[in-house]
């Protein structure tokens, strides 16, 4: 049960980053929202990072410290929210920092707005039209709406997208969305974050995939969500493995056979029959061409089309004399052609 005495729960999961932890800390210390609590979750780490956050435990009775052998990032932030005490939830990588005022903005818009979920980030808050998923550095939610679908938790050994599947699965619920462009998230990349590793094995991350549409079929199933919410399915197909994964990545022909055929597969049987014709339109044209290709092939090359086409549009946009035109143009034609 929540404390309306706190405002948030900021969760951190902790796993091996002494040189960064600090910094991260510190900074939602320094917010000028001051009625928050932070909760450490020490995942098994072998550094001294369980040091570190003993030590802010004994100085700030603020701040709670979970020790657990490691078990990931999932179990971590699952296990830090058993603790949350806030009317809103936050869950923070331990190597990154937010901006002074990122807690305050975001909860008076969210009490004022009386949001499910707020989206944080203005990068995201553009995109809003089209969410499907988010990373957790853009959701700040509402821990009542949190326990009233506890059945959605971070996925259990599922890295990367796991904070995708969570996201997907409580966008599906939320009945009010707010955003929050001004709230600034500090994201520092360093040669050992985990996640980074795991996205360069593009096998591993290949091979999961089936089980995150095992998650997905399961939810859609489970709420007699699929013709209500094709649209939604199809948005997150698009991002999530077609985008950031077969589009990202540099994939070999074996690769690509197979992560093409699993996406197929899976559109063919749970959005095709269901999804409307001008919800279609909603999808971008990489990925209507994607599900309508007979094999990876034939979208590599029909792919390899409109981006030339777009290059094109863009050297003649580029011609016109008057600023605002250009720009209006560029827009349309991004928004159109929706190549990453």
């Amino acid at each position: 049960m929540t404390n309306s005495n706190i405002a948030v729960s900021v969760i951190i999961p902790v796993f091996n980053v002494e040189k960064y932890l600090d910094d991260a800390i510190q900074s939602v210390l320094a917010q000028s929202l001051q009625n928050f609590e932070i909760i450490l979750v020490n995942d098994g780490s072998s550094d001294s990072s369980l040091e570190i956050c003993t030590q802010y435990t004994l100085n700030n009775q603020r701040i709670q410290l979970i020790n657990q052998k490691n078990a990931g990032v999932s179990i971590a932030r699952n296990n830090g929210l058993l603790l949350a005490r806030g009317e809103y939830v936050f869950f923070m990588d331990s190597d990154d920092t937010i901006d002074p005022n990122f807690l305050l903005t975001s909860y008076t818009i969210a009490i004022e707005e009386q949001s499910d979920i707020v989206i944080l980030g203005d990068y995201y808050c553009q995109r809003t039209t089209q969410t499907a998923a988010l990373p957790t550095c853009a959701q700040f939610i509402r821990a009542s709406f949190l326990h009233q679908h506890s059945d959605i938790r971070f996925p259990e050994k599922i890295q990367p997208c796991e904070d995708g599947l969570f996201s997907h699965q409580l966008l599906a619920f939320s009945k009010k969305n707010s955003l929050n462009p001004l709230a600034i998230y500090f994201y520092r990349s360093h040669d050992n974050q985990n996640h980074k590793k795991i996205q360069e094995n593009y096998d591993a991350v290949i091979e999961q995939i089936p089980k995150w549409f095992e998650i997905l079929k399961a939810f859609y199933l489970k709420n007699n969500l699929i013709k209500s919410h094709a649209l939604h399915l199809a948005l997150f197909l698009e991002h999530e493995p077609f985008e950031l994964r077969y589009l990202s990545y540099d994939l070999n022909e074996i690769q690509k056979t197979f992560l093409y055929n699993i996406i197929k597969e899976f559109y063919d049987e749970f959005v095709f029959p269901y999804i409307k014709r001008n919800e279609m339109q909603l999808l971008g044209r990489p990925f209507r061409a994607f599900v309508s290709s007979k094999n990876h092939a034939q979208f590599d090359y029909r792919y390899d089309k409109l981006k030339k086409e777009k290059k094109i549009k863009l050297k003649l946009i580029n011609l016109i004399p008057v600023k605002k035109i250009r720009k209006k143009l560029r827009a349309s034609v991004e928004k159109t052609s929706k190549i990453i």
